[in-house]
């Protein structure tokens, strides 16, 4: 598996796989053929189809220049490899090809080239989450302690991280308005965390963990700077869980960066044999994910064992299999930041059924992650992040 660098991605929204993977492309193009005089991007498939929604052609022209930069939206053609294909042309003043590159943004902000099975070389020598369980068990330490283990610094980048997601939240909290898009949503966070704050303790929690989900979600889709987890779309869960445990339990920062340790562990496991991308599998990629890492953050917060840490994870992606893309004009909003909220309280159920258990169960998260990637599959391409069918097309 790769560095959990990899997989949370500190930058802007509102979507990982079409602002901040093109984006990333637009970079590594520019910086080979920084002298061409025009530059020609063709965007397929979903990476099309939303793209407008999803700022795709602004993150790409803000990098190669408006006046250099022709955006060419091709949504009509799905290229094999994955539905976010992207072929970037340097042109010279002739318009003579100076070179070309197809690239694909397969999620989380990662690329990928059709020819190579991973961006970057694995820094863990696990394959699936049942052989990072048993080191834990092995081994007597926590699921934590591999990232300690075989990342020896990524302990400091898990800060960044942390304090990433609790400046969107504050952000979030402090804004009101409507929304950019043309569905002139309104923001939500403020008032709802204005109003969980009048109830009593106990009785506030899903006002609150809503409130904080809401406030990540709502500035993801105002273009804010947001972490990845494991993407834009999804990116208010495991901040808004870990920001109201941290409250409840009265924990420091450092027991919070083990718990992100722990949730990048499980994204890692799901993106490495599943995947993260509502293009390729529709939005059990996104919120399920999310909703995974985020529970089993929780449960090894609240003390659980590795194999109720597994469980709770394994419920929090189980119950989402089959959940659809379908962004209301292509926008990161309807249904997605109400998502994010119903997904927060819901990990935290599943963190806390699982440690009414003894751990034991019969569908493991590894084969939970199989079946969403089967299952993605299996959706027709309508309901991935193409916004032609259910929600998008009815509302």
């Amino acid at each position: 598996m790769q560095s959990l660098k990899e997989l949370f991605r500190i930058g802007m929204g509102p979507s990982s796989s079409h602002t901040m993977g093109p984006r990333k492309a637009a970079e590594v193009f520019g910086g080979k053929f920084p002298h061409a005089d025009q530059y020609q991007v063709t965007l397929y498939g979903s990476l099309a189809a939303t793209g407008k929604g999803h700022c795709t052609d602004f993150a790409i022209i803000d990098v190669l220049g408006n006046q250099k930069t022709q955006i060419i939206w091709n949504p009509e053609v799905c290229l094999p490899f994955h539905p976010n294909g992207m072929l970037f042309k340097a042109l010279n003043a002739d318009g003579k090809l100076l070179g070309e590159w197809t690239v694909f943004s397969v999620g989380g902000g990662a690329l990928r080239e059709e020819s190579t099975v991973a961006a970057d070389s694995p820094v863990y020598p696990f394959t699936n989450f049942a052989e990072i369980i048993t080191w834990a068990q092995s081994s007597g330490r926590p699921i934590s302690d591999a990232a300690m283990e075989f990342e020896p610094h990524i302990a400091d980048y898990l800060a960044e991280v942390w304090y990433t997601m609790k400046r969107a939240i504050e952000v979030g909290l402090n804004e009101e308005g409507v929304l950019r898009g043309g569905l002139h949503l309104q923001r939500k966070a403020y008032s709802f965390f204005a109003k969980a704050r009048t109830l009593k303790a106990g009785a506030n929690r899903t006002g609150l963990l809503s409130a904080y989900a809401l406030a990540v979600s709502e500035q993801n889709a105002a273009c804010g700077i947001v972490v990845t987890a494991p993407t834009c779309g999804s990116c208010g869960v495991v901040p808004a869980v870990l920001r109201y445990l941290q409250e409840e339990l009265s924990c420091s920062d450092a027991h919070i960066i083990r718990a992100l340790a722990v949730a990048g562990l499980i994204g890692n496991t799901a993106k490495r044999n599943g995947s993260i991308s509502g293009a390729e599998v529709g939005c059990q990629g996104e919120i399920g994910v999310a909703c995974a890492m985020a529970s089993g953050a929780a449960c090894s917060l609240l003390g659980g064992t590795p194999a109720q840490i597994e469980y709770a994870a394994e419920i929090g992606l189980e119950h989402f299999l089959g959940l659809t893309c379908d962004p209301v004009l292509g926008l990161v909003q309807i249904p997605c930041i109400e998502r994010n909220a119903v997904a927060a309280s819901r990990a935290l159920m599943a963190a806390e059924y699982a440690l009414l258990t003894d751990g034991l169960h019969r569908v493991s998260y590894d084969t939970v992650v199989k079946t969403m990637l089967v299952t993605g599959h299996d959706i027709p391409s309508l309901y991935r992040e193409t916004s032609n069918g259910g929600l998008a097309k009815l509302v």
